[in-house]
């Protein structure tokens, strides 16, 4: 069977129709790949996926991305799903690209449902290779240079305006990162890294930096840029990480809500100027 592909908004997302031994050959990943740079989104239905059948998929993309939280991250405010990283849910409603903390970020993501909230909990995508394009030249010049100090308390100001000392120094265990505000891709194009993990901008003053940081992320979140994903069942939606934020809209922490994410290994830094330093 081969894929039947749908588009669900003019500049993001895609929804594919296909069965599951097709995802799990792999003789339709080179083309999955290339939709999703192209589409930044795209929405597997009705294809029902374990833990083990996730992984094989996210497989067939390349190395899964592991780091600290293993091979399969469970997203979820309950503490017995996910005993170690409940309290990073917070961060997720708010717009963000993962792992701006790192030098070399994952290229995709792939989230399955397992247990939805009864009210809310929709996520939202934004195209941010679309974001950049529509900026007037002015703002590109301005910006393309621009560097910017990335911290993940950031992450958690929006939701936690005056967090407790425990949550601080949670959020501090992770090093600052400076990254470029504009990711200069080796296929040429440009995107927007704007994440709240976002703080300050190199060689402005807090206020100039912190105002042209929230203006971007306000005008990458425009309608025309998003996608919003109501989940349904066993949803498995899949982003590339290099070209899209997103967040998910707020639910009842105690709802028990959880979904499990596998992550494809990147091969592109945020800076390219890391590249080389990188395989050395």
């Amino acid at each position: 069977m081969g894929l039947k592909v749908t588009n669900l908004e003019r500049r993001i997302g895609s929804l594919v129709e296909t069965d599951l031994e097709t995802l799990l050959g792999g003789s339709v990943a080179g083309e999955i790949r290339e939709l999703l740079e192209a589409r930044g989104v795209l929405v597997f239905r009705g294809v029902e996926m374990d833990d083990e059948a996730q992984l094989a998929f996210t497989r067939t993309f390349g190395d899964v991305y592991g780091d600290k939280s293993g091979e399969i991250y469970k997203v979820s405010f309950d503490k017995e799903a996910s005993p170690e990283h409940w309290h990073y849910s917070y961060g997720t409603q708010s717009w963000h690209i993962d792992r701006t903390d790192t030098d070399l970020p994952p290229f995709a993501s792939i989230l399955r449902a397992v247990r939805l909230a009864p009210e809310g909990g929709d996520t939202l995508f934004a195209n941010t290779y679309a974001a950049y394009e529509d900026l007037f030249e002015t703002d590109q010049r301005l910006i393309d240079n621009a560097r910017v100090v990335h911290k993940v308390e950031s992450s958690f100001r929006e939701v936690f305006p005056q967090p407790t000392e425990e949550q601080l120094a949670i959020w501090r265990s992770h090093e600052d990162k400076v990254q470029p505000l504009v990711w200069h891709h080796s296929s040429g194009r440009k995107s927007l890294i704007t994440s709240t993990s976002g703080a300050s901008v190199i060689g402005m003053d807090d206020e100039e930096g912190e105002a042209l940081l929230a203006r971007l992320l306000d005008w990458a979140g425009q309608p025309q840029y998003v996608y919003r994903h109501k989940w349904q069942g066993s949803d498995v939606v899949m982003w590339d990480n290099t070209g899209v934020m997103h967040k998910v809209l707020p639910f009842d922490p105690d709802a028990g809500r959880l979904l499990h994410r596998t992550t494809v290994a990147g091969s592109e830094p945020f800076d390219p100027r890391r590249a080389s330093s990188m395989a050395a």
